[in-house]
């Protein structure tokens, strides 16, 4: 099952890369990871989305605590949430299909960002559904190059997310991880 794991850290050199190294040394494929600023100074936040189960979520949060930089965790798989992601997708453009592309665009809600003579760029954002959907529809289309930047998730109303430090599962003393 896919979990998103929201982890604040502080933002100094090198915190990505501990992050990232805790994951692939467990063996855990990172299927999301988007890192930015918060609005707290010397703070980022990283969602990162992995497949993993109940348990082993809760040993990766600890392992995430025992990272000096680590400051919170939060496990928003089950939470509501509004979950986000970006893609630009540049998109062959004949003359023929660009009334086709600008159709698709309106659709979708999606924007166009930059346009030459072989060629439109689009900017969508959305949950990953609405994404993968767009990306069938532009397929037959010819896609020249994409990017995308990942989830990001936030949990909707006022509410804190607790942080999962009281629900940490520690390992009996001499169990491998």
């Amino acid at each position: 099952m896919n979990r998103t794991l929201v982890v604040l850290v502080e933002d100094v050199p090198g915190v990505l890369n501990r992050v990232a190294a805790l994951f692939s040394r467990r063996g855990f494929n990172i299927e999301s990871l988007t890192v930015g600023h918060t609005d707290q100074p010397g703070m980022s936040r990283m969602t990162i989305v992995v497949d993993t189960d109940d348990i082993s979520v809760k040993r990766l949060a600890a392992l995430l605590y025992k990272l000096v930089n680590v400051v919170q965790v939060n496990d928003l798989t089950s939470t509501p949430c509004v979950n986000r992601d970006l893609a630009m997708i540049k998109v062959n453009a004949t003359p023929e299909t660009r009334t086709q592309i600008m159709q698709v665009v309106d659709v979708f809600r999606a924007r166009i960002v930059d346009i030459t003579n072989n060629s439109i760029t689009v900017e969508i954002t959305g949950d990953e559904e609405k994404i993968e959907g767009f990306i069938d529809v532009l397929r037959p289309l010819g896609i020249i190059e994409m990017a995308r930047t990942g989830i990001i998730s936030m949990a909707r109303g006022a509410a804190p997310v607790p942080d999962m430090t009281e629900q940490i599962y520690y390992e009996p003393a001499g169990a491998a991880a």
